[in-house]
């Protein structure tokens, strides 16, 4: 199969999907693998580099975009419509749930989307999500601890605080909203800061379970309004952290709940790319990260992981790569039926939309998937 990985063109996202270590397997499979030029640079990784591996560069995003499969970090924005095309092959996360338009565009042009966020094996983990949300929940942490420094001369200015402390001094609060993957590496870093940690998830087992890891170095509540309500109204960091697999994310923090916090106090919300769980939140980039509701502070980037791309980048290859070596080796449908968790990567396929969830969001007619 003819692989293609073009250059990312979200704002600052400077991960590529395919380091040269998967380039070099892929071509050992037999597989040609086209990479535009300079997509691996913004995570250190050099043109020379895919050459050595044994894929060949190729210096348009046309030319990319022209291959059987294209695998990618982001999903394509409207700049990249124009290359959607029946038969095309797209692996990359898609979160359609948020994106309308990307949807129609995938089933009008009769494209089979397959989301890494919806990649699921059978015991229910989610194995190409988990790696940026890893990086997602520690970034938050480190981000937030930003924020929350004090500037007389950026409006955009925290309380200042120091999630640690110090002594003589209580430490920050930080309130982490739904302890999967991304929650719980929050709560992992946050604790190594120092912080006074509290975690908020609805899963009485998932709850017992971050208990015995932390612990008891941290709080564990029962998800439901009055938790939340009253957890966020004293917290100096929320981080918002729900995941409903291909869904979009439920509005658990209200703007009233925002009104009651400290002024200064800052918002990270990671479920953004599924629309957002705060509903105070709406989609920035790296370029313009923050803004204020009522004197807090709030962090919404979509792609938080490519601030770290040359970690991201080797992280999303670890996993993603089983996955496109069966799906350039027997195609989309072969591979489907022999792995359930590829099958329910499928979102749109033969100008249908193939995910429940999506459809949902979106009151969109949905298909089953016949392959």
């Amino acid at each position: 199969m003819i692989i293609g990985v073009p250059k990312e063109i979200k704002n600052r996202e400077n991960r590529v999907a395919l380091v040269p270590a998967g380039a070099r397997m892929l071509t050992e499979a037999g597989h040609r693998v086209l990479v535009q030029r300079s997509a691996g640079l913004g995570a250190g990784l050099s043109d020379e580099q895919y050459e050595r591996a044994g894929a060949k560069l190729v210096d348009t995003a046309h030319e990319a975009w022209g291959s059987e499969m294209v695998i990618k970090v982001k999903e394509p924005l409207a700049d990249e419509f124009k290359f959607l095309r029946p038969n095309l092959i797209l692996f990359t996360y898609l979160h359609l749930a948020a994106e309308k338009e990307l949807t129609t565009q995938l089933m009008e042009k009769k494209v089979t989307g397959i989301a890494y966020e919806t990649v699921q094996e059978k015991d229910r983990s989610l194995p190409l999500l988990r790696p940026m949300s890893e990086v997602a929940g520690r970034m938050a942490v480190q981000v937030g601890a930003y924020y929350l420094q004090s500037s007389w001369e950026d409006i955009n200015s925290g309380k200042g605080i120091l999630l640690g402390g110090v002594p003589g001094v209580a430490p920050g609060k930080v309130v982490v909203i739904g302890g999967g993957v991304a929650g719980s590496n929050a709560a992992m870093v946050a604790l190594g800061m120092g912080a006074n940690v509290t975690i908020i998830d609805q899963n009485l087992p998932r709850l017992e379970y971050l208990e015995h890891i932390f612990k008891g170095r941290l709080t564990t509540l029962m998800s439901n309004t009055e938790t939340i309500e009253e957890s966020v109204r004293h917290a100096d960091l929320v981080i918002g952290s729900v995941l409903l697999p291909g869904a979009r994310a439920p509005k658990l923090v209200t703007s009233a709940m925002v009104r009651q916090m400290t002024p200064g106090s800052v918002i990270v919300d990671i479920a953004v790319d599924q629309g957002g769980c705060v509903e105070t939140c709406r989609p920035t980039s790296h370029e313009k990260p923050t803004y204020m509701v009522d004197h807090i502070v709030h962090y919404c980037v979509t792609n938080m992981p490519g601030a770290v791309a040359h970690t991201s980048a080797f992280a999303l290859t670890n996993s993603t790569l089983k996955y496109i070596l069966a799906i350039a080796a027997h195609g989309p449908e072969k591979a489907a039926k022999q792995s359930p968790a590829i099958q329910l990567g499928f979102n749109t396929y033969q100008g249908k939309l193939v995910q429940q969830a999506v459809a949902d969001s979106h009151q969109l007619p949905f298909a089953a998937l016949e392959l």
